[in-house]
Order: structure tokens, then C-alpha cells, then sequence
């Protein structure tokens, strides 16, 4: 057994005591893989996590990937049991490791405001500067990663409320203005989104920036206040109970004080899902969302929740998965962020994903020996 992390470890384990393994066919993530090498190839390499795997450590892997001809789930199964060797990720303190879900929402919005079109989807500003131990005051928590540079003297960036109060108007970064707050809070909360004109015109935003407070769950204050069932929340009970009291909608929002700014991002490839983190296209059901303080981008994870059904036709979930983003809230060794696709029926799948899970993550045989 490796110790890794004072909360956590890896312990070397067979692919037969992956629950699940036999029957999943991981044949999809080989584009994704070949993705990631053509961005190593070119682009930066991938931060290394507290882990401590590179992308150097990556990359075998995925150059025989790029040569394989695949005929099947057994082919595809068999090159990763011939590659790698599978850890799994445990919690020191025993408990379980937990995923939920994300999608990439559609919205309605205009190119331009009025009294219906009047909430706006943010470029980065220019007073947004990036924080790390070389700028950050020592006022400041370490946990920004953004700040305000004005004139000079560095500071917290406004938060959400000043924002939706209007500390950036009249500065010319609209992308879109929409017409739903609960809608837009929801795309920040996706990271991506499909913008779609009255037109017909679709244009793509994915994460730019943030304003660089924590991210802070509104469900959470929801049921801390009793207002919704610890059994039963979800995106759609939340979305309710927004919808069933208007006047309390700024507090509950304005709660989570993390704000995110969008780029403009390539609509070619709809078929694909958007770009994040690790700067190649999302896979339905195949992305997974880590902690990139801990886990290196472009590793595979194999993922199994018993108790997640719905996303596998009632079956329980084994997926073996690629680590291609990452969020505000998904903090910690053995937490996950699965992409459910784009569009509507990916968000209801989305929404109700809060279930315990095993992780394991597949590291290459090259790499493997300095964890065995």
C-alpha cells in the first residue's frame, strides 16, 4: 500500500476486483485519448497533481492507444489490462467516495438586451488577474485563485451580488443576455453551455475564469433551512423551489458568492461535447471531473456506483472513464463529476446523480512501479 496523501491512499488491485469490469466496453474513450495525445503534442502539459503522475507518464499510454485497431469491448478491455495496472483510491477515514453528475445545458438568449433579455453571460474582465503564491496578498486565502488588480493594489474580486448588481456594466463584455437568472446560475454551475439565437444561430461558451470565491452549494442551504428533503434533492427540486418563491431568489443564489466568466468557444462538432479543463472535447458518460489539486488530467478512472442505476438502463454504473475536467466542487481524492452529454435529457439524467462510489484509477505499467 502507498500512502499518497494524508487523507487518502492507493493500493494496487487486480482488474478482477473491479466490480463490473467484464461487462463494461470502454471502446469510446479511445478518440478522447487520441485527443489528449494531439494536445500534449502541441500545448501545454497537464498539471501534475499531488499524486504525483506527470503527463510524461501518460503518454506511452497513449501513443499505443493511437495505434490500435478496435474490434470490440474484449479488444478494448484487454489493451488496458495490458497497460496498465488498476489502484484503487481509498479514504483514510473509510468512507466512500461520492459522484455526481454534469451536463451541458441549452439556453434561449438574445444578441442584444431588453425587459426580458436583461441578464448577461460575462466575459472575463480586465481587472481579473490570476493569483498564485508570487501575487497573493497575504490577507487573501489561499484558496483564490483570482483576484482584483486595481491599479496596482491587488484585492478580492466582487462576488456574485455585486455582479448581479451591476459592477460590470457598461464595460462591453456581454456575450448574450438571457432571460432566466435561474436558467444562467444553473449554466455557471455547468461550466458550458449551448447558446441558441432566435436565428437558429448556436454559439458554444465554455469556463474562462471565475471571480475566485469558494463555490458554496445552494442545495446545501436549502436543507440546512428545511426546505428540501435530504432523500430527495436534486437539480429539479431545487429548480422547483426557486420557481415557487421568486422573492427569495437573489438570497438563495447570491448564497454561493463563486461567480464564472465565459469564452466563446468552437461550435464545430456538435456531435461532441464542449471543451473544458483539459482542453479536448467531453465524452457522454465517458468524461469524468476531478480534483486537478490531487489527479493529473487524461488518466483513466474506472468508476463504480452500485447504487447509480439510472444512467446504465438499471444497472449498476461501471464505467471506466477519462479525468478531462474539473469544478469548484468537486474537492478531494475521491470525488467525481460525471458528463452526462448536452441538451435537456442530459440534465435530467444529470440532476439526480448524488450516489457513493469506488474509484480506481488505471496508471500506466511504466508509471505503476513507483506505486506498487
Amino acid at each position: 500500500m502507498t500512502t499518497t496523501g494524508q487523507d487518502f491512499d492507493i493500493k494496487h488491485v487486480s482488474f478482477d476486483e473491479l466490480p463490473g469490469w467484464q461487462a463494461d466496453d470502454p471502446s469510446p474513450l479511445f478518440p478522447a485519448l487520441r485527443s489528449v495525445l494531439t494536445h500534449l503534442r502541441g500545448g501545454k502539459p497537464y498539471r501534475t497533481g499531488a499524486i504525483g503522475l506527470t503527463a510524461d507518464d501518460l503518454v506511452p499510454l497513449l501513443e499505443k492507444a493511437d495505434k490500435v485497431e478496435l474490434a470490440g469491448a474484449e479488444i478494448a478491455r484487454q489493451f488496458f489490462e495490458e497497460q496498465c495496472l488498476p489502484f484503487k483510491v481509498s479514504l483514510t477515514s473509510g468512507k466512500k467516495g461520492f459522484v455526481t453528475a454534469f451536463y451541458e445545458p441549452g439556453l434561449e438568449v438574445s444578441a442584444t438586451p431588453d425587459t426580458v433579455w436583461k441578464y448577461p453571460i460575462y466575459r472575463r474582465p480586465a481587472d481579473l488577474i490570476d493569483l498564485d503564491e508570487s501575487n497573493r496578498p497575504a490577507a487573501i486565502d489561499a484558496h483564490y485563485a483570482f483576484g482584483l488588480n486595481r491599479e496596482g493594489a491587488i484585492s478580492t474580486y466582487p462576488d456574485r451580488g455585486e455582479i448581479d448588481r451591476g459592477y460590470l456594466q457598461g464595460r462591453g463584455l456581454e456575450i448574450a443576455w438571457a432571460k432566466s437568472k435561474v436558467d444562467l446560475f444553473f449554466v455557471h454551475v455547468q461550466g458550458a453551455a449551448r447558446l441558441r439565437f432566435a436565428d437558429g444561430t448556436i454559439k458554444r461558451i465554455t469556463y474562462a475564469a471565475k471571480a475566485g470565491h469558494q463555490f458554496s452549494a445552494i442545495g446545501r442551504l436549502l436543507l440546512d433551512r428545511g426546505e428540501l428533503d435530504a432523500a430527495t434533492i436534486s437539480m429539479q427540486t431545487i429548480r422547483a423551489w426557486l420557481n415557487d418563491h421568486p422573492e427569495q431568489v437573489d438570497e438563495v443564489l447570491w448564497h454561493n458568492r463563486s461567480y464564472i466568466f465565459f469564452r466563446e468557444a468552437d461550435v464545430e462538432g456538435l456531435e461532441l461535447g464542449p471543451i473544458a479543463a483539459a482542453k479536448v472535447p467531453l465524452v457522454a458518460g465517458r468524461s469524468l471531473a476531478v480534483d486537478r489539486l490531487i489527479h493529473t488530467f487524461g488518466f483513466p478512472f474506472y468508476i463504480n456506483a452500485p447504487s447509480l442505476t439510472h444512467l446504465d438502463t438499471g444497472q449498476p454504473f461501471g464505467r471506466l472513464m477519462l479525468a478531462l475536467d474539473t469544478g469548484s466542487a468537486i474537492v478531494g481524492p475521491a470525488r467525481g463529476d460525471i458528463f452526462t452529454g448536452s441538451g435537456y435529457e442530459a440534465g435530467e439524467l444529470a440532476g439526480t446523480v448524488r450516489n457513493e462510489a469506488d474509484f480506481y484509477i488505471l496508471i500506466p505499467r511504466g508509471a505503476a512501479e513507483r506505486y506498487r
